[in-house]
């Protein structure tokens, strides 16, 4: 069902989350889980970039991994809540 309005911003197609994350990282496979679900519900682009594969990535997030980014923005950090990102990207 198509909403007759939706809020200010960019509709779900126009979204991009970013999964930082690293190999070995339980938490990191939590996120993406959860990542991969709400973002085929809504029918929002993501993609993941491993912080050993990138040294600056690694030196802004290495404490706080998994991180989700919305837009280029820091969304949430360690656990993500499937209905807070759902929320987000609404």
């Amino acid at each position: 069902m198509t909403p007759l309005f939706r809020r200010n911003g960019p509709a779900p197609q126009d979204r991009l989350v970013t999964l930082i994350r690293k190999p070995g990282c339980h938490l990191c496979d939590d996120a993406q889980a959860i990542v991969e679900k709400v973002c085929a519900e809504l029918g929002v682009s993501w993609e993941q970039k491993d912080i050993t594969q990138d040294s600056q990535l690694h030196d802004q997030y290495w404490e706080q991994i998994p991180v989700v980014l919305v837009d280029g923005e820091q969304h949430t950090f360690w656990r993500v809540n499937e209905e807070r990102l759902r929320k987000a990207l609404a």
